[in-house]
């Protein structure tokens, strides 16, 4: 079988890819021809097109740009006889792009690519929820966020759903803005000069030269990993097709480089290191950190920064180029020369997993993100007011964010991002200019009677750059059956298992016991109904959802809520739980006395001691240091309804660039 007849099979659809590239590498092996390529299958047709993937090189093409046909062997055929389409991309259209018209579930990951996807020029706000797959939903599975006047995001939305201004003056503490014209207002964080290198293993020297959009973009990145629950071992189990774990992307828009820019005003060229320009470090950081292994990309498309980086995200989680993915956006106003009256700032990240497989993980969705669009190509912006109509929903742009954090350049897009999330998630919409509070957002069903998921539209633009969209609805449970997933309800609150608390050092142990006490006490307040699954679920979320630090503690479970409180602020007060509590520090390295960790029997013995109930045992060796993967454990154990608790607690302090240029390192904590 020549060549020729090996492709045309192959092109009919009666010779499969791997056994044409064999035949190739065969035929060319025993010929008098030259040796083959490395790799014989990139000179295959693409998959549903006639058309040759040629190899890498200089080639030529026919007046027009229109490819030449040539009926000579492949072999016989020079690097200069091969042709290509030289055109500008901006003069082809959709129709020059290879189409793949088979279903989704039918492709392999090799073959989704951008090409491969259907192509809908509709705008976004127009099209239903049958115009996607189920498979190409991505949810939302974890959110955190700072914006001005709250510190999280329970006390953003509370600001979103009364219309509250969050504009002030400049603040007369934040460094390197003194400078600025006095009586301009503008919606400003909070402790923006403030960091904990500890928590993230970096010395405060190196803190002190970090941007502080990155040091904070990191702290918020860490929050919504914590409320999706992956900080700890379950990250093992994010794994690609080809098997690379911890595969996780991070996707950051930012644009502003103020840091950089004090340190240059307040320096002279003799050899001090300088802050970082760039934006490498905010994807960088957090990906070294955790130790990920998925794409880590840092994006400046001005206000569309943050949409830029979700529709990036979701485009390689489609891919299968990672498990999830972190995608945020940060903006801080720290050079004077940026403050303008209504400029504002803002930090918010959320973490996307593929919706099937976030259903099939038991993970907590905050909504679903249909689709996503982005580009030059977008100009026409349509109408909001329209968009809203078609929609029956929300619409968030450039100019509502605006509105409620100011101008806030590349935290724009996150934050109008977060905004419709919050409102699915609520069932609110939040008011426009001039009205009063949040408006209940009543359901919609179609002409069969099924409720539709409440859909919310992003839109941002940005000058020069063009526009970003999203498309985000509301988590309904037909979701779960439309993936068989099955409800296992609500933990009936017997043995909760091991309280577990680790941190980096034995202050930030005794800060985050104190803030889950605190947090617990709310809820109580609040008058919750199941304290048993609350107490349980909550340790479940410690030991399967965070990160195992130097200093651990394990507390004595309990049912009972107030108890559990009492014990937690005894040991935030004294750093002792009681006889049966049980704390180690092992930062001296000299954690795992016996070398289990490096034995490949260990994950059976262990895995042998949870299925006898041996739960104290397998305690005691968490707090000496063996690695205990607490979710591989309970994978088994029944599904309950995912409680988070809140994020580790840091023990910030200020952190800057010193008056006289040397980075200011106050004592670390504990």
């Amino acid at each position: 079988m020549n060549e020729r007849e090996i492709l045309t099979r192959f092109k009919a659809g009666t010779l499969g890819r791997d056994d044409a590239a064999r035949l190739l590498a065969e035929g060319r092996q025993s010929g008098p021809r030259t040796p083959p390529p490395a790799r014989p299958d990139a000179l295959l047709p693409r998959p549903g097109t006639d058309a040759v993937a040629p190899p890498a090189g200089s080639y030529t093409t026919t007046p027009g740009g229109a490819p030449s046909s040539d009926d000579r062997t492949l072999d016989d055929r020079t690097l200069d006889d091969r042709t290509f389409d030289d055109r500008p991309l901006g003069d082809r259209t959709p129709a020059d792009w290879p189409r793949d018209d088979r279903p989704l579930g039918d492709r392999t990951p090799a073959d989704r690519t951008p090409a491969n996807w259907p192509l809908d020029d509709r705008p976004l706000g127009d099209r239903t929820s049958g115009d996607r797959t189920p498979d190409d939903r991505v949810a939302v599975v974890g959110i955190a966020g700072r914006y001005p006047f709250a510190p999280d995001l329970h006390a953003h939305w509370e600001n979103l759903r009364t219309g509250r201004d969050t504009s002030s003056a400049v603040p007369a503490t934040r460094p390197g803005l003194t400078p600025a014209v006095p009586g301009r207002r503008g919606h400003f964080l909070d402790g923006v000069a403030e960091f904990d290198p500890e928590f993230f293993g970096i010395a405060p020297a190196e803190g002190a030269l970090m941007d502080p959009q990155e040091r904070l973009f990191l702290e918020v990145a860490w929050d919504a990993l914590e409320d999706a629950g992956y900080t700890g071992s379950r990250l093992d189990a994010l794994t690609t097709p080809d098997g690379e774990s911890r595969a996780v992307g991070v996707f950051v828009g930012a644009a502003s480089h103020d840091y950089a820019l004090l340190a240059a005003d307040a320096w002279t060229a003799d050899g001090r290191v300088t802050p970082v320009a760039g934006h490498r470090g905010l994807p960088g950081r957090l990906a070294d950190s955790l130790e990920l292994t998925g794409p880590a990309q840092a994006v400046d498309t001005a206000e569309c920064s943050a949409l830029t980086a979700l529709h990036l995200a979701v485009g390689a989680l489609r891919r299968d180029e990672c498990a999830a993915a972190v995608v945020g956006g940060v903006d801080l106003l720290l050079h004077p020369s940026r403050v303008r009256d209504g400029a504002g700032e803002g930090v918010g990240a959320v973490v996307l997993k593929p919706l099937r497989r976030a259903l099939a993980d038991g993970d907590r969705v905050h909504a679903v993100v249909r689709d996503t669009a982005g580009g030059r190509t977008a100009r026409r912006r349509p109408d909001a007011d329209a968009t809203r109509r078609r929609t029956q929903g929300a619409h968030e742009t450039r100019e509502t964010t605006a509105r409620r954090i100011g101008s806030a350049g590349a935290a724009t897009g996150i934050e109008a991002l977060t905004a419709a999330v919050l409102q699915v998630r609520h069932g609110a919409l939040l008011p426009g200019a001039g009205e009063g509070t949040e408006a209940p957002w009543p359901r919609t069903c179609d002409e069969t009677g099924r409720r539709r998921p409440r859909t919310a539209t992003v839109e941002v633009a940005a000058d020069g750059v063009g526009v970003a969209r999203a498309v985000v609805e509301e988590y309904v449970e037909e979701y779960a059956e439309a993936y068989a997933v099955p409800d296992g309800g609500v933990a009936d609150g017997g043995d909760a298992g091991p309280f577990l608390l680790s941190a980096p050092t034995p202050a930030h142990l005794a800060a985050t016991a104190g803030r889950l006490a605190d947090w617990l006490s709310a809820a109580v307040d609040a008058g919750d109904p199941t304290p048993g699954p609350l107490t349980a679920g909550v340790a479940r979320a410690l030991r399967v959802g965070r990160a195992a630090m130097p200093c651990r503690a394990a507390l004595p479970a309990s049912r009972d809520v107030p108890g559990l409180v009492a014990l937690l602020r005894r040991f935030a007060d004294t750093g002792t739980g009681g006889a049966e509590a049980g704390t180690a520090d092992l930062r001296d390295g000299r954690g795992d006395p016996l070398g289990l960790n490096g034995l490949p029997e260990t994950r059976d013995y262990l895995a042998a001691l949870w299925r006898a109930g041996r739960t104290a045992q397998l305690t005691r060796l968490w707090l000496n240091g063996v690695n205990v993967d607490w979710a591989a454990l309970e994978a088994g154990a029944p599904r309950t309804v995912p409680v988070v608790p809140p994020p580790s607690a840091r023990l910030r302090r200020p952190l800057w660039l010193g008056a006289d240029g040397a980075p200011e390192e106050p004592e670390p904590n504990g």
